[in-house]
């Protein structure tokens, strides 16, 4: 059977995750699109960078198959809704490492990488990514357009709302966090006890509010 073609926006560090990614999941990664015009024709892992994001929003898109490998959850939002204007389409991609129960809620676009697992009752909102050996417990509920990093954890009955990160290896404790408010950033390694505002950037161990965004 021949694998589908996807297209790849975004180049940088990372890439090669979603290039590793989309394989998995029975794609062939057949190009990439960077923000930047004057790239076409380079390589990474050698997967040819086709143009810049401006001129393929130009184009009809129906019928293609797009990944977002842009860390940002508003850019990668705004270029998944061009994507979508011009018709293109954007699968869920989980990595078949990833344990996801079959009573968990997954969006559209969502992204699963490798090792993590998402518990029964979980619920993941649209443009989310969950990075590698990340774990959402049970009955917590994830906004649109999130991010969790590497080898965090969301604890059960947490309600993360729309845009927030997790930053990596960041742990958020059942039972004493009801909520992350939206656009809100959890940093590396933080040890979250308590709800966290929106528009906040909190971290530490216990993590306190450092500054409003």
């Amino acid at each position: 059977m021949n694998k589908k073609d996807i297209y790849i926006l975004g180049v940088g560090n990372y890439t090669g995750v979603y290039i590793d990614l989309v394989e998995e999941c029975g794609y062939n990664p057949a190009g990439l699109y960077h923000y930047e015009k004057g790239r076409e024709g380079e390589l990474l892992h050698n997967i040819p960078i086709l143009d810049c994001h401006e001129n393929l929003f130009k184009q009809n898109l129906t019928g293609l198959l797009f990944a977002i490998s842009v860390g940002n959850n508003l850019i990668r939002k705004n270029l998944a809704e061009k994507i979508l204007k011009c018709g293109g389409e954007i699968p869920t991609l989980i990595h078949p490492t990833a344990v996801v129960s079959k009573y968990a809620k997954l969006g559209n676009r969502v992204v699963v990488h490798a090792n993590s697992v998402i518990q029964a009752g979980a619920s993941i909102g649209a443009d989310t990514v969950i990075s590698s050996n990340a774990s959402v417990s049970h009955n917590s509920i994830i906004g649109k357009a999130c991010y969790q990093a590497f080898g965090s954890t969301i604890g059960a009955y947490v309600n993360i709302s729309d845009n927030a990160l997790i930053g990596q290896g960041a742990v958020i404790i059942s039972g004493k966090v009801d909520f992350i408010g939206e656009n809100s950033i959890i940093g590396a390694g933080s040890v979250v006890t308590k709800s966290v505002p929106k528009n906040t950037i909190v971290a530490g161990n216990p993590a306190r509010i450092i500054k409003s965004i």
